[in-house]
């Protein structure tokens, strides 16, 4: 069985402390978080803690913290111990703990208002001892089928692709919710076509998936639909449009 301690009560370190107390094969010994009331709902189920002074021995500490105060946290705990982050784009460098280092980067977008299921979700694993890299995969392992040893330089290149694919993708709906609601056209009449167009890159590759206007250079329908957004999005819609054209 591999102990663990999780430090941070946002979303990740929320939803790896779920999916570590079902499983059998992982011994969960303490969660940490600055302000305690954030990972209050667990103290019935595993110990606690808003003092770093008071953590449990474990075999691995998963730092789940803001990208930022990696550095921080990681140099205040204690010697000789494996530690780990889960920034997507946080080099494994930043971690300043004195003892072995490295990664275990879920590769998903998280909330604590939506349930999730680890068992698709690619983990993204790096260690500086190959030891270390096994224990990281069989614990990634214990919840996940997908794994990948990826370097902190792919997991820097992978974050900026997931920013594309998620945050910006996103911001479109929020767009194409807005242009609906100004409208007065329900947006869940979109809903399928955001399915059907999200399925599709499963087994066709996104270039020979484009289509629209911007891919059969259809200037008529383009004009129209500049002509019906406002500045901002016009903006987008004329640099996506141009990106889309130049391939």
């Amino acid at each position: 069985m591999i102990s663990v301690v999780i430090i941070g009560g946002g979303n990740v370190a929320y939803h790896l402390s779920h999916a570590f107390l079902a499983c059998d094969e992982v011994d969960l010994k303490q969660i940490y978080a600055r302000n305690i009331n954030s990972i209050a709902d667990f103290q019935q189920h595993v110990s606690v803690t808003d003092n770093l002074n008071l953590l449990s021995d474990a075999d691995v500490y998963i730092i789940a913290v803001s990208d930022d105060a990696i550095q921080n946290v990681s140099s205040l705990l204690p010697k000789n111990k494996f530690v780990v982050h889960t920034s997507g784009s946080v080099s494994i460098n930043a971690l300043k703990n004195d003892g072995d280092k490295g990664i275990f980067y879920p590769l998903q977008s998280f909330s604590k208002s939506k349930d999730v299921d680890f068992t698709d979700i690619p983990f993204c694993l790096e260690a500086e001892d190959e030891n270390d890299f096994i224990l990281l995969e069989k614990l990634a392992a214990t919840i996940s089928n997908k794994i990948y040893r990826i370097t902190s330089d792919q997991r820097s290149k992978l974050h900026v692709a997931a920013v594309f694919v998620n945050n910006f993708v996103n911001h479109m709906y929020k767009i194409g919710n807005d242009i609906c609601e100004a409208y007065d056209v329900p947006f869940e009449v979109l809903y399928p076509l955001i399915q059907e167009t999200a399925s599709k890159i499963e087994h066709v590759n996104p270039d020979s998936a484009q289509t629209g206007p911007a891919k059969r250079n259809d200037q008529k329908t383009i004009e129209r639909h500049i002509d019906l957004l406002d500045s901002n999005q016009k903006e987008i819609y004329q640099l996506i449009t141009k990106s889309i054209q130049n391939g």
